[in-house]
């Protein structure tokens, strides 16, 4: 066996908003919050905290916690009733420096990467809709976006994606 070096694809997104760090990490971990551009979830406010996100479809482990300034957590795609998931696990971070919002997700498998720049594109779309106090249904969000990618939302890689996109 030969050891390797193996480069990961990952993908990294840049906002400014219109809001303070506080508020901008309201959004990004208050259950109460996250149905405003994700979907019924929990993010447990410490390192080693639980994440369910859309009713336990995403789950992981929060890997690092910095109120205001630094969020980073695993994360694995499970389907209906798995309690194994057939994906492979990658990790989000989000940092906050004043108003800017970084956002990266890796390593993304290259069959999925459209799909996943769609799918974080569209959610911060939301977060910053929120932020200014407006809160439009994802599923009138996501046909820009998905052209803007070039992802044909019907043909979505992940079982039951599909079904959970058009929710909120």
């Amino acid at each position: 066996m030969k050891d390797e070096f193996v480069a990961a694809s990952a993908v990294r997104f840049v906002r400014n908003l219109e809001a303070p760090a506080k508020k901008i990490r309201t959004f990004l971990t208050e259950a109460a919050r996250l149905p405003e551009w994700y979907g019924e979830g929990q993010i447990e406010p410490r390192e080693g905290g639980a994440v369910r996100l859309m009713g336990g479809h995403v789950r992981g482990v929060v890997t690092a916690w910095r109120p205001h300034q630094f969020l980073a957590y695993s994360w694995n795609v499970h389907g209906p009733g798995e309690s194994a998931s057939r994906f492979p696990i990658s990790y989000l971070e989000f940092t906050i420096q004043d108003t800017r919002l970084t956002l990266v997700h890796r390593p993304i498998p290259g069959e999925m990467q459209s799909q996943t720049m769609m799918g974080w594109h569209t959610m911060l779309d939301l977060i910053e809709a929120g932020l200014a106090g407006h809160f439009p249904k994802r599923s009138d969000v996501f046909p820009k976006n998905a052209e803007r990618y070039g992802v044909d939302i019907s043909k979505l890689k992940s079982e039951g994606a599909s079904r959970k996109i058009g929710r909120a």
